[in-house]
């Protein structure tokens, strides 16, 4: 069963993402959402949720602050935020289209695991309203081509949503680190793999006790043909079919054998 294509100009869109309701990314995707539907709504987290992936806040309450017409904000992870929306703030009427984004930083191979611009469309998707995740990449130091996003964001959207695609399936978008006129292409990928690099780094405190800092540092392999990660070095725009059902096949097939 597929999601059927899906008519922009009468959907509902909630826009949500990781950066926080403050971040300019977010800012830029309700501006794309709103050129293609006048129902657009924003429900975002306080602070930045970077990395928090799909994480359910369970042992405290959680609190929605209205901060302007058709636009929220909560006190809790990107995962909250898409839960809270379609089961309180939406309640009357469902989104028909979930955009999660525009997130600062690529989101590519692993890294949709630990991404919470990925996890809250991943939750919009287990909501069954279909969804799209968009990531820009940039190199440390350099400014965020923002602009890249807001050029092609809205081809992206419209010939996506003019396809249907499988439930259970979110879309997975990375805007290369170009200018917007420099991008070579739209392709579809697979994911690709990052090797965690020696990203722990060891520091002492004034006091003499060890702390431990979580760093960035990746070893990237991009050269691999038909990946996200390579079409993004390659200054495509890549998209990457994400499905929530994790069975490995394969391996399920052979456990049968042993455990008929």
């Amino acid at each position: 069963m597929s999601n059927r294509a899906i008519d922009l100009a009468a959907a509902r869109i909630l826009v949500s993402n990781d950066d926080g309701i403050n971040a300019p990314g977010l800012k830029l995707l309700v501006k794309v959402a709103r050129a293609l539907s006048r129902d657009v709504w924003v429900v975002a987290p306080e602070q930045e949720q970077s990395g928090a992936s799909h994480s359910l806040t369970v042992h405290r309450p959680l609190r929605i602050r209205k901060v302007a017409a058709r636009r929220f904000a909560v006190d809790g992870t990107p995962t909250d935020c898409v839960l809270l929306a379609v089961n309180v703030i939406l309640r009357d009427k469902r989104p028909t289209l979930m955009f999660s984004g525009v997130n600062r930083g690529a989101n590519l191979g692993e890294d949709v695991t630990y991404s919470g611009t990925v996890a809250a469309a991943m939750e919009a998707t287990l909501l069954d309203v279909p969804s799209i995740a968009f990531s820009q990449h940039y190199s440390n130091g350099n400014p965020v081509r923002w602009t890249t996003a807001a050029a092609h964001a809205p081809e992206v959207i419209r010939r996506l949503t003019g396809l249907s695609w499988p439930r259970h399936t979110l879309i997975n978008v990375n805007f290369p680190d170009v200018p917007p006129e420099a991008v070579t292409g739209i392709v579809a990928t697979r994911q690709g793999r990052r090797k965690i690099g020696d990203g722990v780094a060891e520091r002492v405190d004034p006091r003499g006790r060890a702390y431990y800092w979580i760093g960035p540092l990746r070893e990237e392999a991009p050269d691999e043909p038909g990946t996200d990660l390579n079409a993004v070095t390659q200054g495509k725009v890549s998209l990457t079919p994400i499905y929530l059902d994790l069975t490995n096949g394969p391996a399920l097939a052979e456990l049968k054998k042993v455990f008929p």
